[in-house]
């Protein structure tokens, strides 16, 4: 479609989170609450894709249609393709579930197979390690989880859109740091009892994680449940919240026990969607494919789920490095489009 070969850049855009790659040596990942400050997202992609200049195309998907600043998914469909062409001089070329790039009028013309379309490029791309047989791609971000099936690696999902996904198994709506602890769990062990917690985001995944040592520190960062800095003591203060105490009230060490509790509840509910999509393909996956922000909890629940018939487990962390791994959707963009654009 370019015409010439070039620096394309693979462009993620979600309701929380940017994320753009090179397909090569740099990817990035960036927090922004697009439901809050819609009007800034040509400024802010502006900045993001300044990073990987000359550019030669922009190969985009996106997920962030579903945001509730938008009325519906069509509009926001177009929102977004119409930021990314203000962002950039480059020719933009938008991924379908139906397996290619198309212009940014005919993703706006079918926003129906534009939507939530980035897992089927990642599974299109990240299916060929696995190029024999039946194998899955779990991509474990901070919101969510995909779980694709593949064959002969070809992404073979029973579900196209969000619903269908849904309902399938192959879209599990909790991730490694969004999902809010109220939305797992009624009650949590309290000493000896159980205790209801509050329907409030006090408290998500990323203070689970944080308490538990399984998510890095980042003082700098605050794209938390109070703004206040993802570090752990934070976190305590957090999830201690959830059953409306401060740390007056309550000791880590109970708090410890009710992380760990969450932690267990979360795998449980990715390990019945695991086998439910299992259940789908003919054969035994051969190998499984991990990626996201949350790769390290897909690996435990692949091995928990499967037993000692514990497939290959196949690291997008270890093979690319972690800052492509977290970007996967827009790396596997970036090299799609250098081969078809």
């Amino acid at each position: 479609m370019t015409g010439e070969k070039g620096r394309v850049i693979g462009l993620d855009i979600g309701g929380a989170n940017l994320k753009a790659s090179d397909g090569e040596r740099h990817s990035v990942s960036r927090s922004f609450a697009l439901w809050r400050d819609v009007e800034r997202l040509p400024m802010v992609l502006r900045e993001l894709l300044s990073g990987f200049e000359p550019i030669s195309a922009v190969a985009l998907t996106m997920t962030a249609e579903l945001a509730d600043c938008f009325s519906t998914k069509a509009e926001g469909v177009e929102r977004v393709v119409t930021a990314v062409q203000a962002a950039t001089v480059a020719p933009v070329y938008v991924w379908q579930t139906a397996g290619e790039f198309v212009s940014p009028d005919v993703a706006i013309e079918f926003p129906r197979l534009t939507a939530a379309a980035n897992w089927h490029a990642l599974a299109t791309w990240a299916g060929r390690m696995a190029p024999q047989g039946s194998s899955l791609l779990i991509d474990m971000g901070s919101t969510t989880t995909d779980i694709i099936p593949l064959e002969d690696g070809f992404p073979v999902a029973t579900g196209f859109t969000d619903i269908e996904r849904l309902q399938s198994g192959e879209l599990v709506y909790v991730g490694s740091r969004r999902t809010p602890v109220c939305s797992l769990v009624k009650d949590v062990p309290f000493r000896g009892r159980l205790c209801p917690v509050a329907a409030e985001m006090f408290a998500t995944m990323d203070d689970v994680f944080l308490i538990l040592s399984e998510a890095d520190e980042d003082p700098h960062r605050c794209d938390t449940a109070d703004g206040r800095p993802a570090t752990r003591e934070a976190a305590f203060n957090r999830l201690a919240h959830m059953i409306c105490c401060d740390l007056s009230e309550v000791c880590r060490d109970e708090l410890t026990e009710i992380a760990e509790h969450l932690r267990f509840t979360q795998r449980a509910i990715i390990e019945e969607a695991l086998r439910k999509v299992t259940e789908y393909q003919r054969r035994f996956p051969a190998s499984v494919l991990v990626s996201g922000e949350g790769e390290f909890l897909a690996k435990r629940i692949v091995q928990d789920t499967f037993g000692q018939q514990t497939s290959e487990i196949l690291s997008l962390k270890d093979s690319l490095g972690p800052e492509h791994s977290r970007a996967a959707c827009a790396f596997a963009l970036a090299r799609l489009g250098r081969e078809r654009l």
